[in-house]
C-alpha cells in the first residue's frame, strides 16, 4: 500500500493484505449467516482429510523431529542464526518465557486437567478407569504435548530464522522457500504463500482465543457467581482483553510481550508448585519418573504408530486426538514459528533446537503430571468419580479440580489471571506476527497496524462465538494443515540445501600464497598491539590509514573499467564492488567499542586511564565475523582486501554456494 500523508503511514503490502482480508471476511460471513451448513461442510472436508491422510501426518511429524535432531547434532549446529558476530537479543530466561507463553499457554490451562481425565475415561487400548488406563492417559498426553509438538514449531521457526537472519531475507513465510522458488518469492507466488500464512494465522489464533474466552467465562462464573453464558458478556470480555493486548502491542515486543511472558511464567510456576505440594505429592514424584520413562521408551513406537493392524478400543480415538493434534500444531506453526524466529536471532542452530525442544517440553511434561495425575488420583480417591462426571465440560473442569484443593477460591483467581494474561500474550504476539507477514518484515511499522490486527483477532473471535462458528473455523485450520505440512517438508529440503551452501562458503580459505606475513615493521605492529586505542585514535586510523588504502584499491580497479564504490563516514570506511546476479563484494572497516583487555601490561599506553578500548574491525556483506585491523599498515590493508576479494571470486565460481552468493548482503555502511 502506498504511503499517504505524513499523518498516515503504513508499511502494509496490498498484494498480501487485500486477498487475505477478503478471504477472512468471506469466511466470517459464511460462518455467521449459515453456521449449520458451514459446519457440516467443513466437518465433511475435515473427515475426508483425516481418513485419507492420517498416515501422512504421522510420518511427517516424525520426520520433523528426526530432521531437527540430525541438524542439531551435526556440524550445522554451530551455525548462527544471523551474522557470525550476532548476539542474542533476549536473555535465556526471557527467551524461554516467551516460548512458553506464546506457544501453548492457553492450551496448558485448558487441557492440563481435561485431556488426562478424558483419556482415563476413554483410553485407546486399556480398560477404562483402571490403573492401566491412568498410565496410558498420561503416556498419550505426554506424546501429544511433548517433543513431537514442539518439533513442528521448531522446524518452522528454524527455517524462518535461518533464512531471515543468515541470508538476510525478510522474516516472512515466503523466505523459507527461497532455495526452491529463488527470485520468485518476490512475485505472485511469494504473495500467495504469505497470504495463505496470514489467513491460517488469523484463523488459528482466533479459534484458540475462543477457547480461552470459554474457560475464562466458566472461571468467572464459578468464582464470582456471575452470569457468563450470554454472548454480551463474552463479547465484553473479549473487548477488555483485546484492549489490554493493544496496550501491550503498542509498547513493543521487547517490553509488552517480554514482561507479560515473564509474569505468566512466574504465576504458572507458583500455581504448579502449590498444586504439587497440596496434592498427592509423593505419588506425583513417583508418577513423574514413570511418565517420563514410559514416554521416552515408547516415543519411537508412538511416533510411527497408525493403528493399521488393530484400531483403538475407543472408535475414532486416533483421528479425534493424535491426528487432530498434529494438524493443529501444523496449522499454528506459521504463527508460533514466526514468533520464536523473531526472538532467536544470534543463537546457534544447536542452541535453538535444544532450547525449543527441551525447555518447553520439560515444563509441559511436569505440568501435565502435576495437574493430570492429581486429577486422576483425586477422582479415584477424594472425589469418588465427581471429576469424571464433569469431564464433558472442559471449560469448567480445571476449576472443579480446584474444589478438592486448599484455598480453592485463591487458586481459581490465580488461574483466571493466568488465562487472561495468556490471552493477552497470544493476541499481542499474534498481532505482531500477522503484521510481520503483512509487511514482509518491514522495520518500524506504525503502531496502528498492530492495533488493527489485534482488533481483527478480537472481532473474529467475538463474531464466531456469537455465530457458533468456532468449530467450523477450527475445522478450516485443520484442513489447511495438509498443504502446510507439504510446504514444511519442502522447507526442510530447502534448509538442508542452504546449510550445505553455508558450510562450503564458511570453510573457503584464503589462497596459501597470500596468507603469510614477512615480519617487516614488526616494532610498529607490536606498539600498535600493545597500545590501548581511544575513540579518537580509531577514527584517525580510519581517516589516515584505512580510507587511503581502500581508495588506492578503488582507483586501480576503476582503471580496469570495473565499477568501484567508496563510502566514508566518521567511524566507517567501505569499499563495494557491485556484481550482477549475486551479492556485492564489500570490504568495510568500522570503529568498535570493546572492553579493555585484562592482559594489557601495566603502564602500557595509559592502560589504566580508560575502561574501554576502541578498535577498527572489518565487516563483510556475507555476514562473516570481522577481525581487528588496527595494527596493520596501509599496504597490509591493501593486501588484506585482495585476499578477501580473491576468496569472493573463488566462491562466485563454486555452484555449491550459489544460494548464499545470491542472497541479499548484510547491513553495512548504509545502515550505520
Amino acid at each position: 500500500m502506498q504511503t499517504g500523508p505524513r499523518s498516515f503511514r503504513t508499511t502494509l503490502k496490498s498484494q498480501v493484505v487485500i486477498p487475505s482480508l477478503v478471504v477472512v471476511g468471506g469466511l466470517l460471513v459464511v460462518c455467521a449467516c449459515w453456521p449449520a451448513k458451514a459446519g457440516e461442510g467443513f466437518a465433511a472436508m475435515q473427515g475426508w482429510v483425516i481418513a485419507h491422510f492420517d498416515w501422512f501426518y504421522v510420518l511427517s511429524v516424525a520426520a520433523f523431529l528426526a530432521f531437527l535432531i540430525i541438524v542439531a547434532t551435526s556440524s550445522f549446529g554451530k551455525i548462527k542464526l544471523g551474522p557470525d558476530d550476532a548476539q542474542p537479543e533476549f536473555s535465556f530466561v526471557s527467551w524461554t518465557a516467551m516460548l512458553f507463553a506464546a506457544g501453548m499457554g492457553i492450551g496448558l490451562m485448558y487441557f492440563g486437567v481435561g485431556e488426562p481425565i478424558q483419556h482415563f475415561l476413554r483410553p485407546p487400548n486399556a480398560a477404562a478407569g483402571t490403573p492401566d488406563a491412568a498410565r496410558e492417559a498420561m503416556l498419550m498426553t505426554f506424546f501429544h504435548w511433548g517433543f513431537s509438538a514442539w518439533a513442528v514449531y521448531a522446524v518452522m521457526g528454524l527455517v524462518l530464522a535461518y533464512f531471515g537472519f543468515r541470508y538476510n531475507l525478510p522474516l516472512t513465510f515466503r523466505s523459507g522457500l527461497y532455495p526452491v522458488l529463488r527470485g520468485r518469492i518476490n512475485g505472485w507466488m511469494g504473495h500467495t504463500v504469505d497470504a495463505f500464512a496470514l489467513i491460517g494465522t488469523v484463523a488459528g489464533i482466533a479459534t484458540t482465543l475462543g477457547f480461552g474466552v470459554m474457560q475464562l467465562s466458566a472461571g468467572l462464573h464459578i468464582v464470582g457467581g456471575w452470569e457468563t453464558d450470554s454472548d454480551t458478556f463474552r463479547i465484553g470480555l473479549i473487548a477488555v482483553v483485546m484492549v489490554l493486548a493493544g496496550l501491550s502491542a503498542a509498547s513493543g515486543l521487547d517490553k509488552g510481550v517480554r514482561i507479560l511472558s515473564e509474569l505468566n511464567l512466574l504465576l504458572a510456576i507458583l500455581l504448579l508448585l502449590f498444586v504439587a505440594c497440596a496434592g498427592p505429592t509423593s505419588f506425583l514424584l513417583r508418577a513423574l519418573g514413570d511418565n517420563i520413562g514410559n514416554y521416552l521408551s515408547s516415543l519411537i513406537d508412538l511416533s510411527f504408530h497408525t493403528y493399521a493392524y488393530q484400531p483403538p478400543r475407543e472408535e475414532g480415538w486416533f483421528a479425534s486426538w493424535t491426528i487432530l493434534y498434529w494438524a493443529w500444531w501444523v496449522s499454528w506453526s506459521p504463527f508460533v514459528g514466526m514468533f520464536i524466529a523473531r526472538i532467536s536471532r544470534g543463537r546457534t542452530i544447536r542452541q535453538f533446537v535444544v532450547g525449543v525442544l527441551l525447555v518447553p517440553t520439560t515444563f509441559n511434561l511436569i505440568w501435565m503430571t502435576v495437574f493430570g495425575n492429581s486429577a486422576i488420583w483425586l477422582d479415584t480417591h477424594d472425589a469418588t468419580g465427581a471429576l469424571a462426571q464433569t469431564a464433558g465440560n472442559v471449560d469448567a473442569l480445571l476449576f472443579r479440580f480446584f474444589d478438592y484443593l486448599p484455598l480453592t477460591k485463591l487458586l481459581s483467581i490465580v488461574a483466571i489471571l493466568l488465562i487472561a494474561v495468556f490471552f493477552v500474550t497470544s493476541a499481542d504476539s499474534g498481532a505482531y506476527v500477522i503484521d510481520t507477514i503483512a509487511t514482509r518484515g518491514a522495520a518500524n511499522s506504525p503502531v496502528w497496524q498492530r492495533l488493527f490486527w489485534a482488533a481483527l483477532l478480537g472481532v473474529t473471535a467475538a463474531l464466531l462465538i456469537v455465530a457458533g462458528g468456532l468449530k467450523a473455523l477450527q475445522a478450516v485450520t485443520l484442513i489447511t494443515a495438509l498443504p502446510v505440512t507439504c510446504i514444511m517438508l519442502a522447507l526442510c529440503y530447502g534448509l538442508w540445501r542452504g546449510l550445505k551452501a553455508d558450510r562450503v562458503h564458511s570453510s573457503q580459505t584464503m589462497a596459501p600464497a597470500t596468507s603469510f606475513w614477512t615480519g617487516q615493521h614488526w616494532r610498529l605492529r607490536l606498539s600498535r598491539i600493545l597500545k590501548q586505542h581511544t575513540e579518537a585514535d580509531a577514527r584517525q586510523f580510519i581517516e589516515h590509514t584505512v580510507t587511503p588504502a581502500l581508495e588506492q584499491v578503488a582507483a586501480e580497479i576503476r582503471q580496469g573499467n570495473v565499477q568501484a564504490k567508496m563510502q566514508r563516514s566518521l567511524d566507517v570506511a567501505q569499499l563495494s564492488l557491485p556484481a550482477m546476479g549475486q551479492r556485492d563484494f564489500v570490504y568495510g572497516a568500522r570503529v568498535v567499542k570493546k572492553a579493555a583487555p585484562a592482559f594489557m601490561p601495566r603502564g602500557a599506553a595509559n592502560a589504566s586511564e580508560h575502561p574501554d578500548a576502541y578498535e577498527v574491525t572489518t565487516f563483510f556483506a556475507d555476514g562473516r565475523e570481522g577481525y581487528v585491523i588496527s595494527y596493520l599498515l596501509a599496504d597490509e590493508i591493501i593486501a588484506d582486501v585482495l585476499r578477501q576479494y580473491e576468496r569472493y571470486v573463488l566462491l562466485a565460481t563454486d555452484r555449491r554456494t550459489e544460494l548464499l552468493n545470491k542472497a541479499p548482503g548484510h547491513p553495512g555502511f548504509d545502515d550505520e
